[in-house]
């Protein structure tokens, strides 16, 4: 046989997560799919076209995306799967196989999902009844849009894991994260040129970017990992904070959101940009930190070379 396509992971990792209510480590959990869906030896050894990963392990992983889409399961650390409360509820109301309207629910591809925080039920995402919407028709898109749509649900996902890794590295390392995500980003003549200053009694500035060799136009930096949204008070801190350097350019990067509040008390003073979680994670993948991008070969004929 020939590996199953992904939406035939969903309940076997839904039911074998099921039985593990503590969770499990990614891998166990793919030899367990692999195994309920009776896959050979052999089959597991076929690779992705990359080689990058065997095919049965990626089509468990994008399983798992699904039902991390649909509030079902997490990621609390990198590598383990566990289900949300949602989820325990969910198997409970759904005690056998799930039939294939249930699985194309949660297969069905939806990039606009929250990337953290708490995400909404599978019920209220999508209609529990009818028919399953399809994002764009199978039978009428044309492979660029196949390969745009992809591209799209690859940069969500890979996203989501960034912001889920994000929040689980120590605040120092993450502070660094952000001064090598603006050195990429073009800030600095060199990695020297950016220095980490976080700590206690750093004054609500985490690192100081020199724009020039001789250090005469800097841009100060926040870098805070949060759990709910940054309001106006933090914001307007670390203006104070800039105030008392002398300061006319800072940049307030955060994993999770901005309140509205903050957002216009930052467009009122006109020296500081946010940069929320989900900017946070496009900007990473953009200029490649902690990202690894394979390129990709689109055949297109060449009509000029066969003009006479």
């Amino acid at each position: 046989m020939t590996v199953p396509t992904y939406d035939k992971f969903i309940d076997p990792v839904l039911r074998f997560l099921a039985s593990h209510p503590e969770g499990a480590a990614a891998r166990v959990v793919h030899d367990a799919t692999a195994d309920a869906l009776g896959i050979s030896e052999a089959d597991r050894q076929e690779l992705l076209p990359s080689g990058a990963q065997p095919v049965y392990k990626n089509r468990a992983g994008w399983a798992h995306d699904r039902l991390k889409r649909a509030g079902l399961s997490e990621s609390p650390r990198r590598g383990f799967w566990k289900l949300t409360a949602e989820g325990v509820r969910f198997v409970a109301t759904h005690p056998s196989q799930l039939g294939d309207d249930a699985v194309a629910r949660i297969a069905t591809p939806l990039t606009d999902a929250p990337l953290r925080g708490a995400a909404p039920t599978l019920e209220t995402r999508l209609p529990v009844s009818g028919s399953v919407p399809e994002p764009t028709s199978a039978i009428t898109a044309s492979p660029d849009d196949r390969l745009e749509q992809a591209l799209r649900e690859l940069r969500s996902s890979v996203a989501a894991e960034l912001l889920e890794t994000l929040a689980q590295v120590s605040p120092t390392y993450f502070e660094t994260i952000v001064l090598d995500l603006l050195h990429k980003m073009g800030y600095g003549t060199n990695r020297t040129d950016l220095q980490r200053v976080g700590g206690s009694g750093d004054g609500g500035i985490d690192g100081i970017i020199s724009l020039d060799r001789l250090g005469l136009e800097k841009v100060y930096v926040q870098a805070k990992r949060w759990q709910g949204s940054v309001g106006r008070p933090e914001v307007q801190g670390f203006y104070g904070a800039l105030a008392g350097q002398r300061a006319n350019k800072g940049v307030f990067i955060t994993t999770s959101s901005f309140s509205a509040q903050a957002i216009d008390f930052a467009k009122s003073v006109e020296r500081i940009v946010l940069v929320d979680g989900q900017r946070l994670a496009e900007l990473m993948i953009d200029h490649e930190v902690g990202v690894t991008s394979r390129p990709l070969q689109i055949p297109k004929l060449d009509s000029d070379y066969f003009e006479a």
